[in-house]
């Protein structure tokens, strides 16, 4: 694997300056793990951050104080063809259509993450390449004046183990934090099993954990209501669901209005050239093939997420079946976990599920726009996300907020929370001291890391609500 090395140097008037103390950080740019045209993408990043005044170039990682690399896939879905006469959506006879994803990190030379980034292609582009450079070198520029240093590694600690178990929609990051933190502070052990919420939940009220974690801010009280006081949810970041799609010689992204996700998952609808579909799919020519619906056989947050935004928007699904991490499914095959479903809706041709929006990304899956709140079909992103997040904090300061279907221009509709559940008291004092100290450095350093995973990190005045509710804990 070649690699491209810059350095920034900030100007005497620069916010990198003022934020890490420096006169003028270097930062290596490893060569970023894609295939294809990864030389090319190369060369496009490094022109692309070769005009912003801060950047020179070093001649190897030895030499730098920071790392710049990524990782991820883009992928030709399939090709528009040119004319609206001709079905072939052929090379010779169309523009690419792209799918993929590209995370992107900054790091200190430990390895911990000081910034991150998610970029995803324009669905058409005549350069992929150079137009993900351009939103890189801008991204980063933005983000630049407000990195701070990290804090650092401590010394030896006593040897303290946390236990955790949950909601598989956040385990991409929970994974990274857990290992992050390790490194930064040696002492302390989490290891995480991505059991689905249901079952998490159910071990910490059964004493077994020292966390749960759910993306259902009803989690507690769906299972064991009288015991909803004992516990404080803590917002750890926001992500998407997201319609996953399985439709051979399709290659534009579905559009779905509410009405057509509650029919289709209540059994109604049942093919793919439905008219409650091709009306919203105007000019994609959607085949005579049977819907195949597959949904979470396990307890989730997902589908209490996925559920929650059918019976907001479709009275008849919350008659019918409502909210809930564990749904009586109307129709549909079952599979355990985001990653089962994900891959079961890969293996099935004409199927339809939902997922945790990187699960999507990451299985080279087609996911769907939907209509929102103000008509628009929006798809999923950290920007759409971030509108969602905006809109609806602006409506309540609550931390178990939903998210869902949230108003205002630009928002994806099926936005959520997702939290960590922590007991309000724990009796062992390195414990406590344990969580808390974690549970600062998630609303702080660990926020950095989210959005490389496709998690948009929590708002400023979330963290200083979540901050005091730490408080709460004793």
């Amino acid at each position: 694997m070649v690699a491209v090395a810059c350095c920034f140097v900030a100007g005497p008037a620069s916010g990198w300056q003022q934020s890490a103390n420096s006169a003028g950080r270097r930062v290596y740019v490893e060569a970023f793990a894609t295939k294809g045209e990864a030389a090319r993408f190369r060369s496009d990043v490094t022109a692309e951050l070769r005009k912003l005044n801060y950047v020179s170039l070093v001649p190897d990682e030895s030499n730098a104080d920071l790392i710049l690399g990524g990782g991820g896939e883009i992928w030709v879905r399939g090709y528009r063809s040119f004319s609206p006469r001709s079905p072939e959506k052929l090379p010779s006879n169309g523009v690419p259509v792209y799918g993929g994803y590209l995370s992107v990190e900054l790091r200190n030379k430990n390895g911990v993450t000081l910034w991150s980034d998610l970029v995803t292609p324009h669905e058409e582009s005549e350069d992929v390449s150079k137009n993900l450079a351009k939103r890189i070198a801008k991204n980063l520029a933005q983000a630049i004046g407000h990195l701070e240093s990290p804090t650092e590694v401590r010394g030896s600690q006593p040897a303290i183990a946390l236990h955790g178990a949950g909601a598989t929609f956040p385990y991409p990051v929970y994974a990274k934090w857990f290992a992050n933190y390790r490194t930064e502070h040696p002492g302390v052990e989490i290891d995480y099993e991505a059991t689905g919420s249901d079952a998490g939940i159910r071990k910490l009220l059964a004493g077994e954990l020292d966390f749960g974690a759910s993306d259902s801010p009803n989690a507690i009280g769906e299972i064991a209501p009288r015991e909803g006081a004992k516990y404080l949810y803590f917002p750890s970041v926001v992500g998407a669901v997201v319609p996953i799609v399985n439709l051979p010689g399709v290659t534009e992204n579905i559009a779905f209005t509410p009405e057509a996700l509650a029919a289709i998952f209540l059994g109604k609808v049942k093919k793919w050239n439905d008219p409650i579909l091709t009306k919203a799919n105007r000019g994609i020519r959607l085949p005579d093939l049977d819907i195949v619906v597959v949904h979470r056989s396990d307890g989730s947050g997902t589908s209490y997420a996925w559920t929650d935004y059918l019976s907001q928007t479709n009275a008849e699904w919350k008659t019918m079946v409502g909210a809930s991490l564990t749904p009586k499914w109307p129709v549909g095959r079952g599979a355990s976990g985001n990653d089962g479903v994900a891959k079961l809706v890969k293996e099935l041709g004409g199927s339809i599920g939902y997922v945790e929006y990187i699960y999507a990304l990451q299985n080279h899956l087609s996911y769907g726009k939907i209509r929102n709140q103000n008509g628009d079909f929006v798809e999923a992103s950290l920007e759409s996300i971030e509108a969602a997040v905006s809109h609806a904090m602006e409506i309540s300061d609550e931390l178990k907020v939903s998210l869902v279907d949230a108003p205002g221009p630009g928002s994806y509709p099926i936005a959520s929370f997702t939290w960590l559940v922590i007991p309000n008291r724990i009796v062992d004092d390195a414990k406590r001291n344990a969580v808390v100290a974690f549970l600062r450095w998630m609303v702080g350093p660990g926020q950095r890391q989210a959005a490389a995973l496709g998690y948009l990190a929590l708002p400023k005045d979330v963290v200083i609500r979540e901050e005091d509710a730490i408080g709460g804990i004793h």
